[in-house]
């Protein structure tokens, strides 16, 4: 007996398992933007739709093993000729194809709206922010704004942004989990992607796409705020951060951790990692760096950005 119902034990404590597993409060399924809130929308119709079928063919099967198991006084007739059933074969056929499509319609839908500003801000100018990943830290530019930042972003609340992904090296990801999915960043190339938060707070953001080292860290916090609360940052920021100079830039493209920066210029008036690819290899060159194995005793000898220069947030 509890071999025909092991199927259906089984399913329960799979379900008990994703229930519990939810009071973790996953950032995924706890958005802060409209675009983080039609992508979690599609994860839990996704995951619905799958535990339906999974239910649907776990009972099928337990049906199947209890109505024809075998018995001693079974009166069923054994067929050898029989080659197979042609209304089951359409069956199986036109159901996946069902599946699919049902799961394909919504999923197509919500990647091309997410590739405009969202319906609910479209109104609203978009801020531009220019985000290159360099191992291991990320640098955010407000064109704009005249700013660029190091390893955290400030913006304004109820207000799309635009961010222009790039790469000064290896292929990386940008994920900010409660404001929406994650975007490659790759040298030589611009991708772009669009953001919001509705709701003032901070939110964690990282690189999702392993790239050695230093991955694990290489995190970011974003702190959504009111636009005048933005717009007095800008003009404390523009007033009090040191420009940035091509020097400065090219110490930050050597692959370590830095701590939060800021200045009052961008790095875009002397390079785009989206047309110059190698940009930071001949950086690190000048710098006298070379590639070497972690931990070793030549890597510990490598140039630094602290060097020479000190985190300006720090001073």
């Amino acid at each position: 007996m509890f071999r025909a119902y092991k199927p259906l034990i089984l399913l329960a404590m799979a379900v008990t398992m994703l229930l519990l597993g939810g009071c973790s409060n996953a950032a995924v399924l706890d958005p802060k933007g409209p675009v983080a809130e039609q992508q979690k929308d599609l994860i839990l119709l996704s995951i619905g739709f799958m535990l339906f079928i999974v239910g649907v063919v776990f009972v099928l099967f337990t049906i199947i093993l209890v109505k024809y198991r075998e018995r001693k006084n079974s009166k069923s007739k054994y067929d050898p000729d029989n080659e197979g059933n042609t209304f089951l074969e359409v069956v199986w056929t036109v159901i996946p194809i069902i599946i699919v499509t049902a799961l394909a319609i919504p999923t197509v839908r919500t990647i091309y709206s997410l590739e405009e500003a969202p319906k609910v801000s479209e109104n609203e100018e978009p801020l531009v922010v220019y985000a290159t990943s360099v191992d291991w830290k990320w640098i955010f530019s407000y064109p704009e704004q005249e700013i660029e930042t190091v390893n955290y972003l400030n913006i304004p609340t109820d207000r799309p942004i635009l961010f222009k992904l790039t790469s000064a090296d290896s292929m990386n990801s940008l994920w900010i989990p409660q404001l929406g999915g994650q975007e490659y960043a790759m040298a030589g190339m611009e991708m772009e992607q669009y953001l919001q938060a509705d709701e003032e707070g901070t939110y964690k953001g990282r690189n999702a796409n392993f790239n050695g080292d230093g991955f694990a860290e290489q995190k970011f916090n974003v702190n959504a705020m009111e636009e005048n609360d933005f717009n007095e940052w800008v003009s404390q920021t523009q007033g009090d951060a040191p420009k940035l100079t091509e020097d400065m830039y090219n110490y930050l493209m050597l692959p370590e951790h830095v701590g939060e920066q800021e200045y009052s210029s961008t790095h875009l008036g002397f390079v785009s990692h989206g047309e110059d690819a190698e940009y930071a290899l001949g950086a690190r060159e000048k710098l006298g760096f070379k590639p070497t194995l972690p931990h070793s005793k030549a890597h510990t000898e490598q140039p630094s950005f602290y060097d020479k220069y000190e985190d300006p947030k720090e001073k």
